[in-house]
């Protein structure tokens, strides 16, 4: 069959094509001996957009929710000995109406005319990810499905649980900086001009910051369209330059390279390897295929690259362990906790407890980090509008004296 593909050469070119192949297994393995790293291969048929996935990424992170609650109910569900399709059919008759519905409906559906599980996830791709389908898959192959929903169900919720506490921790700060920007906006365009005109009008001396602010406010006014069309240039830009390999490259190098956000950013993606191998290790996943879906969830092209080094070195025999080695992605500690885990055989359970104590540690440290930067974002909130207040006041108290002097 044609498969198409997008993967990344040795040089880091970002290369689309399609190839003839038996699988997609086949064609994945004739790509990487070429020296290509592969992050998207499917059937062409497959390759157009598809609505459904356009839907399931306009409807936000509220899926993850319905993921984690719908694979925690099929595990108690088929813990109890419900047969698959009456699991699944009492899963669908309690969902709502809409496009969640539609996807337990489907899974129902390829089940209940024959298919696994794994397979009817197939056609939902959007919501059931490639990590997801091999766990179920690992779990019918080797009888243990009900503890595999239940891994998956507590990995789910973990991965929530973190997104919802960095969104949370975040969201004030963000509000404080867009009303800060917004007070400033309407002073420089709407505020300042007037005073500005009256000042002029009273021919008042006007003090160095005074005219600054009032030169800043006209210049706002006759050229705001020009401000809106740099605003919407640069946005162009850095997004064209993200679509590119090489400028998200340069994005993914900057981002970890930053004096604070860079170890933070590096201990995230860390911990999201971590939990990803762990549940696929313990769910007696073939350690190349964990590697290969690390990889394709990493998300960042330097711990891709990492992952992709880690699969040519176990293929070759080496340890896991040997990739981590003398990199500054991974922290000497997890590095001599993997290696440790080798020598005992509990790789699986030893990368879950790293993931465990990465997230705890993440979750604290983002607080904390939010807790300092409202008061900042506070006092400096405060202090430029005490700047533009004093600014304009200075000449009023000057108009105030003068037209009292004139008066007596």
């Amino acid at each position: 069959m044609k498969l198409a593909y997008v993967a990344y050469d040795k040089t880091g070119r970002q290369v689309a094509d399609s190839m003839e192949a038996a699988s997609v297994a086949e064609a994945t393995e004739t790509l990487r001996s070429r020296g290509f790293y592969v992050t998207k291969i499917q059937g062409e048929s497959q390759a157009a957009p598809n609505p459904a996935w356009h839907r399931m990424r306009n409807r936000g992170r509220g899926q993850m929710r319905n993921l984690a609650m719908f694979m925690r109910q099929l595990h108690v569900l088929v813990s109890s000995g419900t047969p698959m399709v009456q699991a699944l059919g009492a899963l669908e008759r309690q969902t709502k109406e809409g496009y969640w519905r539609n996807v337990v409906s489907g899974v129902r559906s390829q089940v209940e005319q024959g298919s696994s599980l794994s397979t009817a996830m197939e056609g939902h791709k959007e919501v059931f990810d490639a990590v997801c389908r091999s766990v179920v898959a690992a779990g019918e192959s080797s009888g243990n499905l009900p503890e595999m929903l239940d891994r998956l169900a507590v990995t789910t919720r973990k991965q929530l649980h973190m997104r919802s506490a960095v969104i949370g921790a975040v969201i004030y700060p963000c509000l404080l900086l867009v009303i800060t920007t917004t007070v400033l906006t309407v002073l420089l365009l709407f505020v300042i001009p007037r005073f500005g005109m009256m000042f002029k009008n009273f021919g008042v001396a006007l003090p160095p910051t005074t005219k600054v602010l009032i030169t800043l406010g006209q210049a706002l006014q006759s050229y705001w369209w020009l401000a809106i069309v740099l605003l919407v240039a640069t946005l162009a830009g850095l997004r064209f330059s993200l679509s590119t390999p090489a400028g998200q490259k340069a994005w993914d190098t900057m981002v970890l390279r930053l004096p604070q956000a860079g170890r933070i950013a590096r201990s995230f993606i860390t911990a999201r390897i971590a939990r990803l191998l762990g549940v696929l290790l313990e769910g007696r996943v073939p350690v190349l295929e964990a590697l290969d879906l690390a990889r394709e969830s990493a998300g960042n092209y330097l711990y891709i690259a990492l992952m992709q080094k880690a699969h040519d070195g176990v293929a070759r025999g080496e340890p896991f362990s040997w990739a981590l080695k003398d990199t500054d992605l991974i922290s000497p500690a997890v590095y001599e906790a993997v290696r440790n885990g080798e020598q005992s055989g509990q790789v699986g359970p030893l990368l879950t407890n790293i993931a465990d104590f990465l997230d705890e540690e993440n979750e604290i440290v983002v607080k904390s980090l939010t807790s300092i930067l409202e008061p900042v974002i506070l006092v400096i909130m405060g202090l430029l509008v005490g700047f533009v207040a004093i600014s304009m006041f200075m000449p009023l108290f000057d108009l105030t004296s003068m037209t009292g002097g004139g008066a007596g």
